[in-house]
């Protein structure tokens, strides 16, 4: 029993290494576009989960998106308005240390994000990438390392890997000292979103506050694509 575990995490382990590695590739050495790379990563975040679980059944399914247990929201609510709260005010703490013009013309440039079609981008990012990487970090990889046993492992790799997987997306954008800020909040986010999860045994919370923080991002998004 106890090497079938070692299996599985091990499985667990290296299956999310090698997912964020391709992300990385796909990202910041191919440069494809915004809409690839999604394409990407929703076969990865989900792939990887339903293959641990073959054959999938009604309780497979169920266990895969971890919704059972405690049903209570508040946490997410309350910790997602801070979240919220948190994204404006560093915005306008930092954004005259930040050059954000060269940020908006390499994300129109690289990923092909433009005003016309950020709407749509805002909306899949607010709701379906934050679902995505909640399913993949917390639903995946924490509470499945959790469930095996293996509890301070599936918080340290959760968060490390939760924070280093960002680095895919904002590498060329920031100076060494707000990348190093970046990465050390990215991994205090992802502890916060590990217990929460814990404490419901679902990932619904952390998903809630993932989204309010999204929805914080994309209106910083929408002022600096001059939208108002």
């Amino acid at each position: 029993m106890m090497q079938d575990s070692a299996k599985k995490r091990n499985w667990i382990i290296i299956s999310a290494l090698l997912a964020t590695l391709v992300l990385y590739l796909f990202e910041q050495v191919l440069l494809v576009d915004f809409f690839i790379k999604t394409a990407v990563k929703i076969v990865i975040f989900c792939g990887i989960p339903f293959y641990y679980l073959r054959p999938l059944s009604k309780a497979k399914i169920k266990e895969t998106f971890a919704l059972k247990r405690d049903g209570n929201l508040k946490w997410g609510i309350l910790l997602g308005l801070g979240s919220f709260t948190v994204v404006i005010l560093a915005y306008f703490i930092f954004r005259g240390m930040i050059d954000f013009p060269s940020i908006v013309a390499e994300i129109q440039e690289k990923s092909k994000v433009t005003p016309a079609n950020f709407f749509f981008v805002a909306l899949y990012v607010t709701f379906g990438n934050s679902f995505l990487e909640e399913f993949f970090f917390r639903g995946h990889i924490f509470l499945k390392l959790d469930q095996l046993g293996y509890t301070r492992l599936a918080y340290v790799f959760s968060s490390a890997l939760f924070a280093l997987y960002h680095i895919t997306i904002f590498q060329t954008w920031f100076n060494p000292l707000f990348m190093t800020l970046a990465l050390i909040a990215l991994l205090v986010i992802g502890f916060v979103f590990d217990y929460v999860d814990r404490l419901s045994g679902n990932l619904l919370n952390s998903w809630i506050i993932h989204i309010f923080a999204d929805l914080a991002i994309v209106l910083i998004g929408f002022s600096l694509f001059g939208f108002f």
